[in-house]
C-alpha cells in the first residue's frame, strides 16, 4: 500500500501559523491589568509586614513601659476605702522621692501593699485617741477620710520617720495595718514600686487619684 503526504502550500501554512501566533498572544490591557494584580499583592504584603512590625514594636515598649516605668496594680483589700477598694486597677508612676499625701505600692514581704505616705524621713508623728495625726506638732488635714480611727498603734509615739524611709497610713484607719505597727513600720524608700496615679477600674472611678 502506498502511502500518500499531502503537502500544504507555504502560504497558507504561514497564515495557520500567524492566526495561531495572533490567538496565543495577550493583550496589551491584559499585560497591564496583570501587571497591575501583582503591584496590589505586592503592595498588600508589605502594609501587612509593616503592621506586624508596628504592632510588634508597640507591644513590646508598652511591656517595657509598664514593668520599667509604670506598673499596672489590682489592689486586694480594702485598707484604702474609700480611695481605693479591692479589685480596683491601677496605674503606678516609678520614682525616687515622695511626698505627704502621696498613695504608694511597697513591698511587704511577698506582697504588695498600698499604703498612703503622711510623713517622711525626719518628720514627727503624733496620733491621740481620736485618731487625729500630727506631723511635726501640725494636724494633718485629711480629706480622703470618711471616719479617723487610732487602730492598730503598738509604736511609741511620739515617733520619727528614720532616713531613707517614709511613715505610711491607710485611708481606712480602723482596719488598716501600717506604719502604726510594728509589724510594718516605716517602710524603707528601696521597697516602694511608685506612686499610685491613676485609676483605670472600675470605670466609675477612672480618672487621676488624689
Amino acid at each position: 500500500m502506498n502511502t500518500e503526504a499531502v503537502r500544504t502550500p507555504g502560504g497558507q501554512r504561514n497564515q495557520i501559523l500567524k492566526k495561531t501566533t495572533k490567538q496565543q498572544r495577550p493583550e496589551l490591557s491584559q499585560l497591564r491589568q496583570e501587571l497591575e494584580r501583582e503591584n496590589k499583592k505586592g503592595r498588600f504584603r508589605r502594609a501587612l509586614r509593616s503592621t506586624l512590625y508596628s504592632l510588634v514594636i508597640v507591644a513590646a515598649a508598652a511591656v517595657l513601659v509598664a514593668t520599667l516605668w509604670m506598673p499596672v496594680l489590682r489592689i486586694y483589700g480594702n485598707s484604702m476605702t474609700p480611695t481605693l477598694s479591692t479589685g480596683s486597677i491601677v496605674v503606678s508612676l516609678k520614682g525616687s522621692s515622695y511626698k505627704q499625701g502621696d498613695i504608694i505600692a511597697m513591698y511587704y514581704g511577698n506582697k504588695l501593699l498600698v499604703k498612703r505616705c503622711v510623713g517622711t524621713a525626719g518628720d514627727w508623728i503624733d496620733i491621740d485617741r481620736d485618731g487625729n495625726v500630727f506631723v511635726n506638732s501640725e494636724l494633718l488635714e485629711e480629706p480622703y477620710l470618711t471616719e479617723k480611727a487610732f487602730g492598730e498603734c503598738n509604736i511609741e509615739l511620739p515617733y520619727q520617720v528614720p532616713e531613707n524611709s517614709i511613715f505610711v497610713l491607710g485611708d481606712h484607719r480602723a482596719t488598716s495595718i501600717d506604719s502604726r505597727n510594728t509589724s510594718v513600720g516605716s517602710v524603707d524608700t528601696e521597697n516602694v514600686v511608685g506612686k499610685i496615679v491613676f485609676c483605670i477600674w472600675p470605670l466609675s472611678s477612672f480618672g487621676i487619684i488624689k
